[in-house]
Parts: C-alpha cells; structure tokens; sequence
C-alpha cells in the first residue's frame, strides 16, 4: 500500500506549494535539472546523501505534478533521462531567489562539503550585474574537472549552459579548488595568472567578468 504524501492542510498558496516542493531532496533536484537533462546516475552523483529508493520516489512525484518528464538523449548517447517540464521551469525564479538569500550563508569554502561546478554557473547568473554588462557581448566558458560549462554576456543579460560553447571569448581551466579560491578569495587576478587559469582570451577578459558577475 502505497504512502499518501504529506500535506499542511492549508486553504494558502505558500502551504499548497510546499506540498509539493517542501519535501526534502525536492528543489535541488529542480535545482539540477533546470541545468539540463539528467540521468538517474547523474542525479545521484550530484545528491550524495539520498539513497536510491528515495530518489526513485521523489522523480515519481514531481513526475505525477508536473515538474519534470522523462526523455531521451538524442544518439549516439540515447540514454534515459529527466528533464525539466513548463511547470517545474516556473520554479526557476525560486530556485534563483533562494540561492540569492543563502549567499550570505556560505562563508569559506569547507573541504568537507560536496560541491559541483555547474552549481557555480547557477550562482553566479543570481550575482550578475546587468548594468556593468550592458556594452559587452561576450562569452566565458569554464572547465572545471570533469565538467565544461559557460556563461554568455549580450545586450545586459546573462545565460548559462551546461557544454562548451562555439566561440568563447575567454576560457578558463581550473580545478575546483582554484575555482572556489577564484571565486571567494582575493587577489583574484594574481591568482589566476599565478595558476595558470586562463587557456584564451586576455586579463583584461577576467577583469571585465569578475567585475560583471559580482566576485
């Protein structure tokens, strides 16, 4: 007999809402899959800590409200995978405000915490500076061990997706230490130039991109 979900039993929208999303494990599985298509495999090597029969629990929920559908990589991958549905896509700003509000909370780095680099592309598309960006058109890829991804600058807005992209502008090679310490420490420049960081484009590149992203 299958266990009817949990609800607040509230006439609100808040209490409606987290019906749905309030489960634990639930929104970062938004969270992943508003960066494109995962594998059930990827989703459990992005959310250490959730056993399987939990994870197969929860994508069977957000299937049955909506929030995600299951799909198929074209070939010659054609794996299966979850991708996230119109509705779920709708959480996007959420996602984004919380990720906002708990930046204050991260503080140093901490060796002992998991972390992947796709989930610094997320970040920083909350502290992008739209103003500072509005005469530049450029774009700025990242690879961060096994993972490439890169931001895109035109017009005062910022996008950002999971691959190499076809003519990036700068092209940074870190590990995901020098990128934490990129990110969160000082002398930033320095430090890039000292590592070895940039692969292509020029200083001036980094400077213009720390300074739009807001590090």
């Amino acid at each position: 007999m299958s266990k009817s979900p949990r609800s607040y039993n509230q006439f609100c929208a808040i209490a409606k809402a987290l019906d749905i999303i309030g489960e634990r494990w639930t929104l970062l599985i938004v969270r992943e899959l508003l960066s494109g298509p995962k594998r059930f495999k990827d989703l459990q090597d992005s959310l250490p800590g959730i056993g399987t029969n939990l994870l197969s629990t929860r994508l069977k929920e957000m299937k049955k409200n909506g929030l995600l559908a299951k799909g198929k990589l074209p070939p010659p991958a054609a794996s299966a995978v979850y991708e996230i549905a119109e509705r779920g896509r709708e959480l996007e700003a959420v996602v984004s405000a919380i990720v906002k509000w708990g930046f204050s909370l991260l503080g140093t780095p901490n060796q002992d915490e998991f972390f992947r680099p796709h989930w610094a592309m997320q970040a920083l598309l909350v502290t992008f500076d739209s103003d500072a960006a509005k005469e530049f058109s450029e774009i700025y890829e990242f690879h961060i061990s096994d993972e490439i991804f890169y931001l895109r600058v035109h017009e005062g807005k910022a996008e950002g997706r999971l691959g190499p992209a076809s003519h990036p502008d700068l092209v940074i090679i870190a590990s995901v230490n020098e990128l934490l310490t990129l990110g969160f420490g000082e002398n930033q420049i320095e430090y890039a130039l000292d590592k070895g960081l940039i692969k292509q484009g020029t200083v001036e590149m980094l400077c213009r991109f720390i300074r739009i992203f807001g590090l």
